[in-house]
């Protein structure tokens, strides 16, 4: 695990450390202790802010050094641009971007103070929660496996460790932070699966994470070779019968929803390929070693469901990931080959590199046959077909119901996660039609992404509205920004949440009508 910024929240008042920040919103508007710092300083601000130009546009920044009279050795004046349309996604970016700024001061603690007035619909505390939650998420990296522990090149070498924020009220403002730090931790826990090497993290190493999530309140079901073998999973578990690192099926059930217990609960299901060689369809060697990512479905799975469990979510989730590891050997499937899935259709496997969705047609079955869920929605690292079309800024959503396409675009916006909604159509679903049996597993050249999701449908039943995001071009090595630095993005996490916070909302809104 990477190491984690401490967050403290102090009074406006409090004594500011050597290293800190202050904003200015458009025009050069200054809070109440800026202000007071512009007085002391002999209009320190003012002048350097005039010398460079700067009047607080949204993200821009000056520093001062050593200003008189206020006891700080570096002041940074961070931008807020025009505060009145401010939104908390803008305010999460800030956070990132001051956090940036902060870093490359060198120092091992900072204080911001947000003292802002007007900023969107928030209160200066709210402010500094959302302030705090971009720090944290900008500030993760991954050291761990780095050896050199003096000098220069040290990874710990003048590291921030903790940042003050100075707000009104610090207790609500603590308060406010709490659920935005849950949610950070579940975006940092995926980043860290993704990141791990495979030989590290194996299938039954990524269903073990799950356990990890029982200290929270996450009840957590791991099911081995010989309980899929007697649901016949045959679909997951010839993807894995390549590799001597057994699979797995991790199930992790939130039951959160408040005085209704027996809510259909909203289904998360991912792709948990912990090394993809494309097994006897063999991969070209360049790249190959970002297959550790290919469980980057999984891994915003259990992210979502800590950041759930953390922050105490009033509502019910089920998580359910198959961890397998697709590689050649004399146990391999082959091409041709024909196995029976769990819903009892079978599938002649063309190529044994479109495996992600032979893993995910035995998970969807089994969560729709077990949980009865209100929603099911997928995510997989599934094909580099949606990177063609879409790049590394937007995962791709494919969905059966309006409603859940439209729910999830509208978190997607909320978030700044991605997604662009992709057709399912009868005529994708017709080229995975296969002479030898009820569907083969690839497709053709053509609308590589598309008939994946038509492979998918068919093991999603007529009465369930199902969503199925292909993020292989946003979980790793994805486009970097003011909250994401980091190979393994953790992407997904804050989309899901925000899913789920709707959901919320909505059952909330449904009682109190009753």
């Amino acid at each position: 695990m990477s190491d984690r910024l401490e967050i403290a929240f102090a009074p406006l008042n409090a004594e500011p450390d050597s290293v800190t920040v202050v904003f200015a919103a458009d025009g050069m508007s200054l809070g109440s202790k800026a202000r007071e710092f512009e007085t002391k300083s002999a209009s320190a601000l003012s002048k350097a802010a005039a010398a460079a130009d700067f009047k607080g546009k949204y993200k821009s920044s000056i520093e001062i050094l050593a200003p008189a009279k206020i006891g700080i050795d570096r002041l940074i004046v961070g931008g807020l641009g025009k505060t009145a349309t401010l939104t908390d996604l803008q305010l999460v970016d800030l956070g990132g971007a001051i956090l940036a700024a902060i870093q490359s001061r060198k120092t091992s603690s900072a204080s911001v103070i947000v003292d802002v007035e007007g900023a969107g619909n928030f209160s200066a505390d709210e402010v500094g929660a959302l302030v705090a939650q971009g720090a944290v998420l900008r500030h993760y990296n991954f050291k761990k496996y780095l050896t050199k522990k003096s000098g220069e090149d040290s990874p710990d070498k003048d590291g921030l460790k903790k940042l003050v924020i100075q707000v009104p009220h610090p207790d609500k403002a603590k308060a406010a932070f709490q659920p935005l730090k849950a949610v950070a931790n579940g975006v940092n826990v995926a980043r860290d699966l993704v990141n791990e090497p495979a030989n590290i993290l194996g299938p039954v190493e990524l269903a073990e994470k799950a356990n990890t999530l029982e200290k929270l309140g996450v009840s957590v079901e791991i099911l081995d070779v010989k309980d899929m073998e007697k649901l016949g999973m045959g679909s997951l578990l010839c993807v894995g019968q390549g590799s001597a690192r057994p699979s797995r099926l991790a199930v992790m059930v939130w039951n959160g929803a408040k005085g209704n217990k027996k809510q259909r609960p909203i289904c998360f299901v991912g792709k948990g390929v912990v090394f993809d060689t494309g097994g006897i369809s063999i991969k070209p060697a360049a790249g190959m070693e970002d297959m550790k990512g290919d469980m980057g479905g999984a891994a915003a799975v259990i992210g979502t469901m800590h950041a759930l469990a953390e922050r105490k979510a009033n509502v019910n989730a089920v998580g359910l990931i198959g961890c397998v590891e697709n590689m050649p050997s004399g146990n391999a499937v082959r091409p041709g080959d024909i196995v029976k899935s769990m819903s009892g259709q079978t599938i002649e496997v063309i190529n044994t590199d479109a495996e992600g969705r032979l893993v995910l047609a035995d998970v969807l079955w089994y969560a729709q046959e077990n949980f009865k869920p209100k929603v099911v929605i997928d995510l997989a690292t599934l094909t580099g077909a949606i990177m063609v079309a879409l790049g590394k800024e937007y995962a791709g959503l494919f969905s059966n119901d309006d409603k859940l396409a439209d729910e999830l675009l509208s978190a997607s916006k909320a978030t700044g996660e991605k997604i662009w909604r992709m057709p399912l159509d009868k005529a994708f679903d017709k080229m995975m039609d296969s002479k030898n049996a009820d569907m083969k597993n690839a497709g053709g050249r053509w609308a590589g992404a598309a008939t994946a999701a038509a492979f998918l449908q068919r093991f999603i039943h007529k009465d369930t509205a199902w969503s199925h995001i292909d993020l292989a071009g946003t979980a790793m090595d994805g486009s970097r920004n003011d909250t994401n630095q980091s190979w393994g993005a953790g992407w997904g996490v804050r989309l899901l949440n925000a899913f789920a916070e709707q959901h919320e909302k909505s059952e909330k809104a449904e009682k109190s009508e009753k």
